[in-house]
């Protein structure tokens, strides 16, 4: 009987750690005959820092000893560990160090993201949730919960419950980290797989208009870098997870003017892009090729709030989101004659279908353009 430590690879550059048991042992509560015990053990692929290359040499150590002591209780004949294993793993604890891995590959608002559903969990949950709570019931009624839950942002100001979309994303999110709990080993099957996911609603996208957007470029931003951030989307169109993890190695000026190469967060495509020359001033002055262009742009609540601000001195009266700059690049293109085909590869999507939702609008305005003439009769 012989047991081995396996390397599987997973999400986010990992590699998740396992045992291997040949000839296959019988589980004891199954009875089917396993060759695999998921340890819930991963290894950064590519470790960056000091505390990444620390945690790769300690698991494996750990997975060491562990793989050791089994082929000590195979050999006895004692099975009894995969048992044990059920339940025993402190889901809360593993979903928050999911959300830290975003933080360690730079993915700032998906950690955010993560957290804020980590929080929600460890409210519905009352703080305890080991792995064998986490049940197809378990799932529909915190589906249930985000529906009515307090947005843990604003709870303390407006006591307000989180917007449809959102605990769409949020749910997304939750089921997302039961694939990926099973693929570590940590749940055995997926309990979120009967559940329907929230279906979103169909929502405004709401843009500036050129005046606007020249109103918010002499206007005053409590936070410059903000402004420039925010300025950059709308001539370019990169959403802000883009912006916020753009280096100066991925900035490129030459002789047929300046653009960037980068690789999308979102969809992880690669992209090259030209951009213009009012779009290269946003920068500033090139610094170390590893150094962000946009240094301290930080995704949080306060950021939120000067930016409504920033768009509010402007003399503009509506709520205004980050993403609000990318709609306007899409709209604003359309409507001075750019064409879907090409608005659609400078905003990177994949399919076309997406960026036909910006000509729809463009379309919307000018019937309502035309209406307005009216002759009398």
């Amino acid at each position: 009987m012989k047991v081995t430590l396996r390397e599987k690879p997973i999400s986010d550059a990992r590699t998740s750690l396992y045992l291997d048991f040949y000839p296959p042992i019988q589980h004891p509560e199954t009875g089917k005959p396993t060759r695999r015990e998921f340890l819930g053990l991963y290894l950064f692929d590519k470790p960056r820092t000091e505390l990444d290359r620390r945690h790769n040499k300690e698991t494996k150590l750990l997975a060491q000893n562990i793989c050791a002591g089994r082929q000590l209780e195979v050999q006895a004949g004692n099975y009894g560990f995969l048992r044990k294993k059920v339940g025993t793993t402190d889901f809360l604890q593993w979903f928050k160090d999911q959300a830290q891995t975003r933080y360690e590959t730079n993915q700032t608002k998906s950690r955010a993201n993560w957290l804020c559903v980590y929080h929600h969990l460890h409210i519905f949950s009352n703080g305890k949730l080991p792995t064998d709570a986490v049940t197809e019931g378990f799932c529909r009624q915190f589906k249930e919960y985000l529906s009515t839950a307090k947005n843990l942002n604003t709870q303390r100001l407006y006591n307000q419950t989180l917007s449809h979309n959102t605990t769409v994303g949020y749910y997304i999110i939750f089921k997302t980290a039961l694939k990926r709990a099973v693929q570590d080993g940590v749940l055995s099957s997926n309990p979120g797989e009967k559940v329907r996911p929230i279906k979103p609603k169909a929502t405004q996208r709401e843009f500036l208009s050129l005046a606007e957007l020249q109103a918010l470029a002499k206007a005053e931003c409590d936070i410059p870098v903000l402004k420039r951030a925010g300025l950059f989307s709308a001539l370019t169109g990169l959403r802000y997870g883009d912006i916020e993890k753009l280096v100066w190695s991925e900035v490129y000026d030459d002789s047929n003017g300046p653009y960037i190469r980068f690789t999308q967060e979102k969809t992880k495509g690669a992209e090259t892009m030209p951009i213009s020359a009012q779009a290269r001033a946003l920068m500033g002055e090139r610094v170390g090729e590893g150094e962000k262009v946009f240094a301290q742009l930080l995704y949080s609540s306060h950021q939120n709030y000067k930016l409504q601000q920033w768009v509010t001195r402007a003399g503009i009266n509506r709520s205004i989101t980050f993403h609000a700059f990318r709609h306007t690049f899409a709209t604003l293109q359309l409507q001075h004659g750019t064409d879907i085909y090409t608005v659609s590869k400078l905003l990177g999507h994949q399919d076309l279908a997406t960026t036909q939702l910006y000509a729809r609008i463009v379309n919307e305005q000018k019937r309502t353009a035309v209406d307005r003439i009216i002759l009398d009769q």
